[in-house]
């Protein structure tokens, strides 16, 4: 063991010198990680999403068709950006992408209120952005809803009634609804914690694969292997702890901006959240060894690696549910570290569950930890015979 541990040491040096001999580590490690943090904080700094342009079409433009126009503009998400002419306008500017919704405002809105016949309002809205399309329907509804019902009230209350018995008669059966643990619908909060560790996973996938890899490609693989007292095991360990210690500090960062810059709340434990961290950073990089052993080969570890990080996201539930998925694409969902590592995440920072609770997230991400075990063989295989040497 004293050996090993030596021999890891001297790994470690040597590897220490590589990271501050070559650029390029800067760049993925340190630079392209932050830049990228920054970015999103950026992006998702307003948090909510607000004034989506929409168009109107007013053909009764009577007092009460004006009324129920402000009304829905000054819903948080309407901005009633355009009065149209006509349809035809509408839909161009709907093509034209500058607005996202129409609402039509039929003749005669006034004089069908006032000699209580029913009447409607039209909303066209587009589909292409199914957030968008959601949150501008609620809110013009819930416009349009309390305008009908202001009118219905002041009918009761003509026929004599108080305001509370026109309101218990206009509203027998009141909803209340209690939006839990994000009850400002910031997306800030939502979307922030998520791309950043993908852009983190992204950067420790390539880091991982580009050390080992340039090894093989400079054709060093022996000379390291060497500096590891022809360990294969002390050997990667040596290279893998420096670029491993760099990369949670950055993280650090990460968590930073998420919760100082973002606003992010932190409603569970930090301490959960740092051990997914690291855990989630070293699955990542036993997977980069994986793939560059399995591969041998440079350019096409980068490619296989790069596309596998882009997939967790799409298999991580953040945009369309797991529990939703077809029951062999759920199973599928678990061969991405990032699957658990976004739930600890966001039970810990929104939820605030109890840590018991993110137990399970943890023990499936330590599992990738061992993949390495299973291919140190291979590595050394290739780290010896030239025939894997020198490809791109």
């Amino acid at each position: 063991m004293p050996g090993f541990l030596q021999h890891t040491c001297a790994v470690m040096q040597r590897e220490v010198a590589r990271l501050a001999r070559q650029p390029m580590y800067l760049v993925l490690m340190v630079i392209l990680p932050v830049v990228s943090f920054s970015f999103f904080a950026l992006l998702f700094g307003q948090g909510a999403i607000r004034n989506i342009p929409i168009a109107v079409l007013d053909q009764d433009n009577t007092t009460l068709s004006r009324k129920v126009v402000q009304m829905i503009d000054e819903t948080p998400t309407a901005l009633v950006a355009y009065g149209i002419q006509d349809m035809a306008e509408g839909e161009r500017l709907m093509r034209e992408g500058k607005i996202m919704a129409i609402v039509l405002v039929p003749p005669f809105f006034e004089k069908s209120i006032l000699s209580n016949t029913q009447t409607h309002l039209e909303n066209y809205v587009s589909g292409t952005n199914i957030t968008v399309n959601g949150l501008l329907s609620k809110d013009i509804q819930t416009a349009v809803t309390t305008f009908s019902a202001g009118i219905q009230l002041q009918l009761l209350m003509k026929q004599g009634l108080t305001e509370r018995q026109a309101m218990a008669q206009l509203m027998p059966v009141r909803f209340d609804k209690h939006v839990l643990f994000n009850p400002h619908i910031n997306y800030g909060y939502y979307l922030a914690p998520s791309f950043m560790p993908m852009m983190l996973m992204i950067f420790v996938v390539m880091t991982t694969i580009f050390a080992i890899g340039t090894e093989l490609k400079l054709a060093t693989a022996r000379e390291w292997l060497r500096t590891g007292g022809d360990s294969i095991g002390a050997a990667l360990l040596g290279k893998l702890l420096p670029i491993t210690a760099v990369m949670f500090l950055v993280s650090l960062v990460m968590l930073i901006i998420n919760f100082k810059v973002v606003g992010t709340p932190l409603n569970g434990s930090l301490a959960v959240i740092l051990v997914a961290t690291l855990l989630f950073i070293l699955s990542y990089q036993s997977i980069s060894v994986l793939i560059v052993s399995l591969l041998a080969n440079l350019r096409l570890s980068l490619s296989i690696g790069g596309g596998y990080s882009v997939l967790a996201f799409t298999f991580s539930g953040l945009t369309f549910p797991i529990m939703a998925m077809w029951e062999p694409m759920q199973w599928v969902s678990r061969i991405f570290p990032f699957t658990f590592y976004t739930d600890v995440f966001v039970d810990q920072m929104l939820r605030g569950t109890p840590w018991v609770y993110s137990l399970p997230d943890l023990c499936w991400m330590s599992l990738f930890i061992v993949l390495p075990l299973l291919c140190l063989p291979r590595l050394k295989r290739v780290s010896t015979e030239e025939k894997f040497w020198g490809r791109l």
